[in-house]
């Protein structure tokens, strides 16, 4: 493991994947970070669809207009969805739960990739989260949040270049 400092600056959005599958202990951590997210009250509204299979992926990158094309080279996405009726904080819950997922595939050498659903479209203008729940089988009140693209790097990506933190957008006491 990386300490953390090292992990978030060596983090980055992974779009491009081998044809290596995961193994299933990797899986397994991926899924366990995702489940040790904290959230709102730990009522822990969000919950996983694990797809691995190479059509219903070329399905899903077609769920956006843009930015989910990539998705059909990943050997696995990750969808993170939540509940609304368990708690009022159900996006930020799922959102924690997926950068948990990020930061794990990172320490795992994986690359990994957001893909935002909610409030997103498709190229002919339909909704990508009603398109994911269709394919998946979402069960209505659930809510599709975002897909995270998981694989092998299949490229190489230099690390965060600290030069260009912008410091000035940080507020000490009072903006």
């Amino acid at each position: 493991m990386k300490d953390f400092s090292e992990l978030i600056k060596t983090r980055r959005s992974m779009r491009q994947f081998t044809e290596e599958l995961l193994s299933g202990d990797d899986m397994k951590l991926l899924l366990r970070a995702g489940l040790m997210a904290p959230s709102s009250k730990g009522l822990h509204s969000y919950e996983f669809i694990v797809v691995e299979d190479k059509q219903m992926l070329q399905a899903l990158s077609r769920s956006k207009a843009v930015g989910s094309d990539f998705l059909a080279g990943a050997p696995l996405a990750i969808v993170v969805l939540a509940d609304p009726q368990v708690s009022d904080v159900w996006i930020e819950d799922a959102s924690v739960a997926a950068m948990n997922i990020l930061l794990q595939a990172e320490d795992l050498g994986l690359g990994a990739c957001w893909i935002q659903v909610r409030d997103r479209m498709d190229a002919e203008g339909r909704p990508t989260e009603e398109i994911v729940k269709s394919l998946l089988g979402i069960p209505d009140g659930m809510r599709a949040v975002c897909m995270v693209a998981v694989g092998h790097k299949g490229m190489e990506r230099k690390p965060q270049n600290e030069d260009r933190l912008k410091w000035e957008r940080v507020h000490i006491g009072q903006y």
